[in-house]
């Protein structure tokens, strides 16, 4: 070996990447323990099978009630929206799971390990939420895809039943597993802000469900413009068939609802920033 040659080794061996951290490192770790803890697993079991469940057991139910119902029940029927009620169970398991995903590390004190690996601190936090997003996305969505024709299977034999060519069908479906895994993102940003179980899913279970019913206590005339920008009631009009009177638009809804998501992780982004673990 040339003396030329031992001098470039020391060169050579520090631009070596083996240490480097790269953001593909960071996903690849928050993976390996996103998909090796058992509560990810039985969450996630616990959200398809209320979103498939509740799809069959309400489909079930509606097509054994349809000749006893009233003239008003039959006109006003859903029969898209009946095979993907299991979605406001599911978006329980999902949030709580978000909420989980980050404030686990924080009562274990492995997000001090997390934070020490990446100096940078906000991939943790990126790839812990993009991960949850899309495993929630592709299972909602698969989900929801199930329940509505499990449902409609059951609806066909009174032949009240709909199909995915039928007006907005495609849109509630799909929009199922958005509107999921919307809720997945508010829930690890819920996590990182709060850094603390309980008081993380009592703060998405408020979100989600006390604050409309809170708003529901209001004078209707603060009621009717309060209710359609509160966090669910603005993202589950993208489930909704027709547009109701004193409702957000589908997709304007939508938008208002990600709009949160995104200011909730933004925020989690400067705490994380900003604060010890």
């Amino acid at each position: 070996m040339s003396t030329l040659t031992l001098d470039r080794a020391p060169e050579a061996r520090r631009a070596e990447p083996r240490g480097q951290v790269t953001f593909a490192r960071v996903l690849r770790s928050e993976w390996i323990k996103m998909r090796t803890l058992r509560s990810t697993f039985w969450t996630m079991l616990a959200a398809v099978v209320a979103l498939i469940g509740f799809g069959i057991l309400f489909g079930a139910v509606d097509a054994n009630r349809w000749p006893h119902m009233s003239a008003h029940e039959k006109a006003t029927f859903d029969p898209i929206g009946t095979s993907l009620q299991g979605f406001f169970l599911a978006q329980l398991a999902i949030g709580v799971l978000g909420v989980l995903m980050i404030s686990g590390e924080y009562a274990t004190g492995m997000i001090r390990a997390s934070l020490s690996a990446v100096p940078r601190r906000l991939p943790v936090l990126w790839a812990k939420a993009g991960l949850y997003a899309v495993v929630t996305w592709v299972l909602m969505t698969a989900g929801s895809l199930i329940a509505f024709l499990s449902g409609q299977a059951l609806l066909s034999s009174r032949h009240i039943g709909a199909s995915l060519s039928d007006p907005g069908a495609v849109r509630m479906v799909l929009g199922t597993g958005l509107y999921l895994t919307v809720v997945a993102l508010l829930g690890v940003a819920v996590g990182a802000l709060v850094r603390n179980t309980a008081g993380g899913i009592a703060t998405v279970f408020g979100l989600l469900l006390v604050l409309p019913a809170l708003a529901e206590a209001l004078p209707s005339s603060w009621a009717d413009h309060i209710n359609q920008y509160l966090p669910s009631n603005a993202g589950q009009s993208l489930t909704a068939l027709h547009h109701e009177a004193h409702t957000l638009a589908p997709w304007p809804g939508f938008l208002v609802f990600c709009a949160y998501a995104v200011a909730a992780l933004a925020g989690a982004a400067v705490l994380l920033k900003r604060h010890d673990a």
